[in-house]
């Protein structure tokens, strides 16, 4: 990486100690080091230190320096003021250099596309400036403890590779859109009693349930916002809380059909009611061993077809008698169908004419 990249503005890529003023002053003067020390009251080893920017010229130094130079304090004071800020800005830039490696990991190019990212400046420096204050971080460290840890569980539970960089970014993209949602504060007990309101919008038309969700949620603490699939991501729906009485659900939409909406809708609603806020949760509608996505697999199973009806359910073998099942338990029949798919009593293909197709607008 070339210096104009590192250093854009033109600065320099060295900080100059106050010490030099000072060295520059012995030699016009002919002065010694240990002379200058007894005339400031400090030891010889002192001096020296503060000539090699080794110890801070501090403002009780600056007042004797002054005394001694005929310089005014205000002038020692700034030049440690400015060695200082220059020795911090090297050092960001060291971390920035450090971490060019992370582009490789992110999907720059898609944030790019999606308007979240400028074309221009795209040198490396100022895609990792860039990708720090789109997740809100000083540091890549802190970048990794906030959104590479739960992307690692999550990576480690899945039957294929997801880029963990890119549900990352997607899991940001969704705080940022949780964020401008307005709620009050969350309310377990009252968003539990909701939960059949909820559940009758899945009769509804696709493109009609989306303000109708976000508005019940929202009395209650929920954040829902729809966020289209980070390509890699591989996740269809995630649980963030983002304050102690707001969470997120999140969802992509990633297979466009009502069954799989409404199963991972109500997954994450599980989260948010039976288990703790110091978790992320990021989901594809797959079962996995860990005992809360058993439960909350179960949860949304229940919900969406109770298990009073289960034995009608295993006997429906046509089209028709999914429809009258459906209407008769208040879902929609494409999720009828999804669940005697997911259950093996039908094929996979089986009754997909069913399954109404969801194509919601996303928030990014």
């Amino acid at each position: 990486m070339s210096t104009t990249e590192i250093h854009p503005s033109g600065a320099p890529d060295y900080a100059v100690p106050p010490g030099e003023t000072i060295r520059e002053y012995l030699d016009e003067l002919g002065m010694t080091q240990r002379e200058l020390a007894t005339r400031l009251g400090l030891s010889a080893k002192h001096v020296n230190r503060l000539i090699q920017g080794l110890v801070p010229l501090s403002h009780e130094i600056a007042q004797r320096l002054e005394l001694v130079t005929g310089m005014p304090a205000k002038l020692w004071n700034r030049l440690e003021a400015d060695y200082q800020s220059a020795q911090q800005r090297l050092r960001m830039e060291q971390e920035l250099l450090d971490a060019v490696s992370w582009l490789d990991e992110m999907p720059v190019r898609e944030l790019v596309k999606r308007g979240i990212f400028p074309e221009e400046p795209k040198d490396k420096i100022s895609r990792v400036q860039q990708l720090l204050a789109f997740f809100g971080v000083a540091h890549l460290t802190t970048w990794r403890d906030l959104y590479e840890r739960p992307v690692a569980a999550f990576r480690q539970t899945k039957s294929f590779e997801a880029s963990p960089g890119a549900v990352a970014a997607w899991l940001r993209l969704g705080e940022l859109a949780a964020r401008d949602v307005e709620c009050k504060p969350f309310d377990n007990q009252g968003l539990r009693h909701a939960l059949p309101r909820l559940r009758q919008l899945t009769s509804q038309p696709p493109d009609l349930i989306a303000p109708i969700m976000r508005d019940i949620c929202a009395q209650y603490g929920v954040a829902v916002v729809f966020v289209r699939e980070i390509t890699g991501a591989r996740a269809s729906g995630a649980t963030r809380w983002i304050s102690s009485d707001k969470a997120m659900l999140l969802l992509s939409l990633r297979y466009k059909t009502d069954d799989h909406l409404w199963f991972t809708f109500f997954h994450e609603i599980a989260h948010i009611l039976l288990h703790g806020k110091s978790d992320t949760w990021i989901e594809d509608s797959i079962p996995r061993d860990d005992p809360k996505e058993a439960e909350a697999n179960q949860f949304s199973s229940d919900l969406l077809i109770p298990r009073k009806h289960l034995t009608k359910l295993r006997a429906l073998k046509s089209l028709n008698s999914v429809r009258v099942f459906a209407r008769d338990i208040g879902v929609s029949p494409g999720i009828v169908v999804g669940r005697l798919q997911y259950d093996g009593i039908w094929p996979a293909r089986q009754g997909n004419g069913l399954k109404r197709k969801v194509e919601l607008e996303g928030d990014f």
